[in-house]
């Protein structure tokens, strides 16, 4: 083996790629992982998860992030900061390019996960963390005793807007067709809205970001085709996910038509070697436990295709 190939890299650190690296660490598969942002992925941004399996009262993201970090790390996975920009198989190695310089791997998990969506309008760009938001954990308190617009009708959404009820005293939901949150969550949002912390504005756009003082000063929003503004000290955006693969582009990864990455029934991708997990997965469930589920499976897959590789070396 070249003394510079690794024998795996992960690219991302979240719930996925760290249940992968316990359980290739545990094997004593030397195991490197690359996170651009935050340890944890989407996970360490969510305020509280009531549905990981083994927490009887629900367990804080950055928490459960934590944890499986620690645990990773005790078996011996080491974990870097740094952004994968490409990948391509050369020979029978796997050349990542991370932070402009090229990493060789004997096999490589892509565990990159997901950005939120951004709405596209006027003035969303231009005041991105001076006023308009993605992570009502990472900047709520910012907005103490203030209002806020939430955009969005999904579960993630009204999460959300409840969260951000603890910090706002006022929040205006605008929801574009209809509420799609889970039952439980919007019998839970009711009593927000009962209490008059929290007003729906079902069937409502959002058409631009108002700026005034270079200063975030509400929205223009369109309901029932008459458009009207709507002012906020605040906005925070919920409205999807993309998957980060736009590094994948050149690579020979095969993607589904919303850019997540397809796999087989091993969650190996179509460049040998290359496997994915997680939220990054076409046809994933973009749960944590399951993202845990699957990490553990691409581990196992990884160790026989690992142990193949050298048994031919």
């Amino acid at each position: 083996m070249e003394s510079n190939t690794k024998e795996l890299v992960i690219i991302g650190a979240g719930p996925s790629a760290l249940a992968t690296a316990i359980y290739t660490t545990r094997e004593d598969i030397p195991t490197v992982l690359y996170e651009k942002a935050a340890i944890g992925g989407m996970a360490a941004i969510t305020d509280w998860i009531d549905n990981y399996p083994g927490f009887a009262e629900g367990v804080a993201g950055m928490k459960l992030s934590s944890e499986l970090q620690g645990q990773a790390e005790r078996f011996g996975a080491v974990i870097d900061y740094g952004e994968a920009s490409a990948l391509r198989r050369d020979g029978d190695k796997i050349e990542t390019i991370i932070d402009g310089k090229p990493v060789r791997s004997k096999a490589v998990l892509l565990a990159t996960g997901s950005n939120h969506r951004k709405l596209g309008v006027p003035g969303e760009d231009e005041l991105y963390g001076r006023g308009v938001h993605y992570c009502a954990t990472c900047d709520g308190a910012f907005y103490r005793d203030k209002t806020l617009i939430v955009v969005g009708g999904g579960n993630s959404a009204v999460q959300e807007a409840i969260f951000l009820t603890r910090y706002a005293t006022h929040i205006d939901l605008m929801v574009r067709s209809k509420l799609r949150a889970s039952d439980v969550l919007q019998k839970e949002l009711q009593k927000h809205v009962d209490a008059g912390k929290i007003t729906l504005h079902i069937g409502s756009t959002t058409d631009e970001v108002l700026i005034a003082d270079d200063k975030f000063a509400g929205i223009k929003t369109t309901k029932d085709g008459e458009q009207t503004e709507l002012s906020a000290d605040g906005l925070f955006v919920f409205i999807g996910l993309i998957p980060n693969t736009q590094f994948l582009a050149d690579s020979g990864v095969e993607l589904d038509p919303q850019g997540h990455i397809i796999t087989n029934e091993n969650l190996e991708t179509s460049v040998k070697g290359v496997y994915a997990s997680g939220d990054v997965r076409s046809g994933s469930t973009m749960q944590i436990a399951t993202a845990v589920g699957e990490g553990a499976t691409a581990a196992m897959k990884i160790r026989e295709y690992l142990d193949e590789l050298n048994r031919e070396a």
